[in-house]
């Protein structure tokens, strides 16, 4: 049997350039660690792992940098907390785990894995989440761990400008401009199709700045923000989850592609050119099916997103 081409795709948040533009070893730096993550996921799939075990190692370099939505450097809560959500799925089994509202798991995203693959649940939250993670042997930290000065000043603007609006009677407004603000940087996620020719998709987010304790967005939510099914496609989503969740996005993606025959390209413009904005709706979502097409598509300003196939050569775009 011919083995599948290799691929893996990787996307680091979309959402409009920040006020003032971004400085110049930042944007450096996010681009290093996109190219990080494109490295630890191909070494996978170079070494014949599998397509989950992928996104996953990809998923996880940029937990761990602090500049992006996900893990360390994810955006804080009302209360000044954090609250970390990811998933992850396997397009050859339909298997797939989540955990969300998590506080304490230095990678939320192995976590999901945990869930996928040691229990017959798909999505646990909060304390039991936790729990869960521990027991099975998933990295544990103090949430001063998830600190950054950027996202906690990020947080005052987006408390002052709260302020604001309200006193002006603008709420809606000064929600709707926290989300943008918070999708700059926004989640995380990965696909990947493996030389076996399984695809998984993976997603991992801090979710929206200045948001009440509590909310979940669309990232840990299986067919919202992440799908995979070899049948289709593999897809991991960023934006405002609460539209991605309402338009059930990212099977939206995927079942044009399985049911209509459509490409990935074509799918994924009528989910996220059309049917997100009409349900007022930004952000975007990185799609690839067995054949190793891939479709990176955004209605916002910009980006970060990255790709590395066979020949181990990263590129990435903002």
């Amino acid at each position: 049997m011919t083995p599948h081409p290799i691929t893996l795709a990787i996307h680091g948040g979309a959402g409009a350039a920040p006020r003032g533009g971004t400085r110049p070893e930042q944007e450096a730096a996010r681009r290093s660690d996109l190219a990080a993550a494109l490295r630890a996921g191909h070494a996978v799939l170079a070494g014949g792992g599998t397509a989950v075990d992928a996104v996953v190692s990809a998923v996880r370099v940029l937990e761990d940098s602090p500049l992006f939505n996900a893990g360390r450097g994810a955006v804080f809560t009302q209360a000044a907390t954090h609250e970390l959500d990811a998933a992850v799925m396997d397009g050859a089994s339909g298997r797939a785990g989540a955990v969300a509202t998590v506080t304490n798991v230095k990678n939320p995203v192995s976590a999901a894995l945990l869930v996928m693959r040691r229990s017959p649940y798909v999505l646990l939250c909060g304390a039991g989440a936790e729990r869960f993670a521990a027991e099975h042997g998933a990295q544990l930290v103090e949430p001063a761990y998830f600190y950054t000065d950027e996202r906690y000043a990020q947080l005052e603007r987006a408390r002052r400008r709260h302020r604001l609006e309200l006193d002006h009677g603008g709420a809606a407004r000064a929600a709707r401009e926290g989300a943008e603000e918070e999708t700059e940087y926004g989640t995380v996620g990965a696909v990947a199709l493996d030389e076996a020719g399984d695809l998984a998709a993976a997603t991992s987010t801090g979710g929206l700045t200045n948001k009440p304790v509590g909310r979940i967005g669309d990232s840990p939510i299986i067919g919202a923000g992440t799908y995979a099914d070899n049948a289709s496609a593999a897809v991991s989503a960023t934006g405002v989850g609460e539209v991605f969740m309402r338009t059930v996005a990212a099977h939206d993606i995927a079942a044009l592609v399985g049911y209509r025959g459509w490409t990935v390209q074509r799918a994924a413009e009528e989910v996220i050119l059309r049917k997100v904005p009409a349900g007022g709706g930004r952000g975007g979502a990185i799609v690839l099916d067995r054949g190793g097409a891939l479709a990176m598509v955004f209605n916002t300003e910009r980006m970060y997103r990255g790709v590395i196939r066979a020949d181990g050569s990263p590129e990435v775009a903002v």
